[in-house]
C-alpha cells in the first residue's frame, strides 16, 4: 500500500488548509478545548458548518442520489484532520453515524426530511444510548417504548448525551420488545429535542466539560420517525458504532498535543539541565512519536474498508482502542515528565502551558468512553477478529 497522498489530496488539503486561515474565528476554533471542539454547539459554530456545506464539503462520500460527490473517504478524513489541526467543529455526528444510517436503512420520509438538512449544516443531533443501567452493555437499556395509533410513546431516561442542550434531533434507542432477547427487542427513533415530554439536565463531568441527562416522559413519536425496522436498532447502532469511532476521532488533535510537549522541552529543565537532553525523556518522546503513526495507520486501514462499502467494525474497534490508549499516554508523560508542576491547574502561576496538560490529563478519561469503552473495544476484537467465546 502506498501511504503517500496523490497529487488531488494534496490539492484538496491545501485548499481546506487556505480555507481554515481565511475563515479563522477564535470563537469557532479552539486547539486548547480538547475533543469538546468537535461540537457544533454555538451561532457562530453554526455558521461556520454552513461555510463547509456551500464548499461541498459535507457528505462528500455519501452517493451522488443523496447529494454527495462520491468522494473517497481519505477526503473527509483529510478535512476532519485539519479541522482538528485548529480546534474547529468535526464534520461528525450528522454526516457520519445518522445520515450513513439513514441511507442504508431510513423510510423515504426520514431520506428527504434529514439528508439535505445535514449536507447543508442546518441540523444537530444528540445520540441517545446510555443509561443509568445501561452503558458499556447497551443491549441492557431499559427505555421503554409502547406502541400507539400512529406512533409510539417513550418513557425512560437516558445520561451522558453530550449534544443534548444544544441538538434539534435526538437520536435515541429505545425498548419495543421487552420479551425478545436483549439485542434484538431495541429500535432507533428520531424525536424532535423541543418534543413536549423531554427534560435535558446538566450533568458537569471532568475537565470542565458538559454532558447531561435527558428524561422522556410520554414523548409521542410517530411512525415515521422509526429507523430502519422495528427491534432491529441494535444491529443500526452497533454499524453506527462503527462509523463513529473514526469519524469523531482525529489523529491531529493528539499530534498537536505531542507538538506541545515537545515545545514545553525545548526550555524545560530539571537540576539546571534541559530535560530534552535526559535519555529517559527522549525515550519517551519517540514511543510516543511512534504511537501517533500508528494511529494513522489504523485510521487509513478503516477508510479504506469504509471506502469499498463495507463496515469497518473491527478495524474501527482497534482504531478507537488504540488511539485512546494513546490519548492517555500522552497526558501522562507530560504529567510525568513535568513533575509536580504538571498538575497545575489552568490560570494557576508557574502551570506549564498554561495547565493545558492537567486538563487534558483529565479529559483523557473521557476520550476512552465516548464511542464504546476500551472494553467493548477489546470484546469486539477477541470476538469477531480473534474468534474468541464470549465470556
Amino acid at each position: 500500500m502506498d501511504f503517500e497522498y496523490g497529487p488531488e489530496e494534496k490539492t484538496f488539503r491545501a485548499q481546506v488548509k487556505q480555507f481554515l486561515a481565511d475563515n479563522h474565528d477564535p470563537e469557532v476554533m479552539d486547539p486548547t478545548r480538547e475533543g469538546m471542539a468537535q461540537l457544533v454547539d454555538t451561532p457562530a459554530r453554526r455558521a461556520f458548518m454552513a461555510k463547509l456545506a456551500e464548499r461541498g464539503w459535507l457528505g462528500m462520500s455519501w452517493p451522488k442520489e443523496y447529494g454527495g460527490a462520491e468522494a473517497p473517504g481519505i477526503y473527509e478524513y483529510l478535512l476532519n484532520e485539519e479541522l482538528a489541526t485548529v480546534g474547529a467543529p468535526l464534520i461528525g455526528k450528522g454526516v457520519g453515524i445518522v445520515g450513513k444510517t439513514i441511507m442504508r436503512h431510513g423510510n423515504e420520509r426520514l431520506k428527504n426530511e434529514f439528508l439535505p438538512k445535514i449536507l447543508r449544516g442546518e441540523i444537530e443531533f444528540a445520540i441517545g444510548y446510555s443509561e443509568p443501567n445501561a452503558g458499556s452493555d447497551l443491549a441492557a437499556l431499559s427505555l421503554k417504548a409502547t406502541k400507539t395509533d400512529g406512533g409510539w410513546v417513550l418513557n425512560g431516561q437516558k445520561r451522558f448525551t453530550t449534544s443534548a442542550h444544544f441538538a434539534d434531533w435526538y437520536w435515541v434507542a429505545a425498548r419495543t420488545d421487552p420479551d425478545a432477547p436483549k439485542h434484538k427487542g431495541i429500535t432507533l427513533f428520531l424525536v424532535a429535542m423541543d418534543a413536549k415530554g423531554i427534560e435535558v439536565v446538566n450533568m458537569p463531568c471532568l475537565a470542565g466539560e458538559r454532558t447531561n441527562e435527558v428524561f422522556l416522559d410520554d414523548v409521542f413519536v410517530g411512525d415515521d420517525f422509526v429507523v430502519g425496522e422495528v427491534n432491529k436498532g441494535f444491529y443500526y447502532i452497533s454499524e453506527a458504532l462503527d462509523f463513529e469511532r473514526f469519524t469523531l476521532f482525529t489523529v491531529s488533535a493528539f499530534a498537536k498535543k505531542y507538538e506541545a510537549l515537545r515545545t514545553y522541552l525545548r526550555t524545560a529543565t530539571r537540576d539546571g539541565k534541559p530535560l530534552r537532553e535526559d535519555p529517559d525523556v527522549r525515550k519517551t518522546m519517540a514511543r510516543l512519536a511512534t504511537r501517533i503513526e500508528v494511529c494513522k495507520m489504523h485510521c487509513l486501514r478503516v477508510i479504506a474498508k469504509a471506502a469499498v462499502g463495507e463496515v469497518p467494525n473491527i478495524e474501527a474497534a482497534m482504531f478507537k482502542l488504540w488511539l485512546s490508549m494513546t490519548a492517555q499516554d500522552v497526558a501522562e508523560a507530560f504529567i510525568t515528565i513535568a513533575g509536580p508542576d504538571g498538575v497545575l491547574r489552568r490560570g494557576t502561576e508557574h502551570a506549564p502551558i498554561d495547565g493545558r496538560f492537567e486538563n487534558y490529563y483529565q479529559y483523557s478519561v473521557l476520550e476512552t468512553v465516548g464511542a464504546g469503552t476500551s472494553e467493548v473495544q477489546r470484546n469486539i476484537i477477541a470476538r469477531r477478529a480473534l474468534g474468541l467465546p464470549v465470556l
